[in-house]
Formats: structure tokens, sequence, C-alpha cells
């Protein structure tokens, strides 16, 4: 709904921005490693926009592996928030 309120003139996409914890994956298993993850993530949620009728033109899938933490430390805590996908409206 927010893409018809924007006006025409202006190229914004909605860029879907995957991140992970700190803790290495196994790379035995779907993903090789954290960036993968992430990248996975983010193309989840672009995916399920696209289902709801989003224009694939608008959308961006970003991975940022454990390389953008919100919060630092091996705390649960801490990796519990920087598992996380962002969103941010943008211009082209």
């Amino acid at each position: 709904q927010i893409g018809n309120e924007i006006p025409d003139d202006i190229a914004w996409v909605l860029r879907v921005d995957g991140h992970t914890d700190n803790v290495p994956v196994s790379g035995n298993g779907r993903f090789a490693d954290n960036w993968e993850l992430s990248q996975s993530r983010a193309l989840s949620v672009v995916k399920y926009f696209i289902s709801q009728g989003i224009p694939a033109t608008r959308l961006v899938a970003a991975g940022f592996g454990e390389f953008q933490p919100l919060e630092e430390g091996d705390s649960e805590e801490a990796r519990g928030k920087n598992r996380r996908i962002e969103l941010k409206l943008t211009e082209r």
C-alpha cells in the first residue's frame, strides 16, 4: 500500500537486509556460511513480498552475514538481536 503513496517520479526500492549472529554455521548443512544464511533470510522475505503483490522490480535482497551486529557480545540476548531482517525504503 505504501508504494501507492510514493510519487511516480521517485525511483524507490525496498531493500531487505538479512543478518546473522556471530556463530559460524557448520558448513555441513543447507548453508555453507553466515553469508549464505543471511542472504537466504533476505531472499525468503523478498519472495514472500512478491507473492503478496509487490513488484519484483521494487525489491532488493542483501545479505550481511554477522558483520553488521546491533549488539556486540556472545550472550544469547546479543545473538538474538543480531539474527534479524531489516527493511529499508530507499531510492535506486
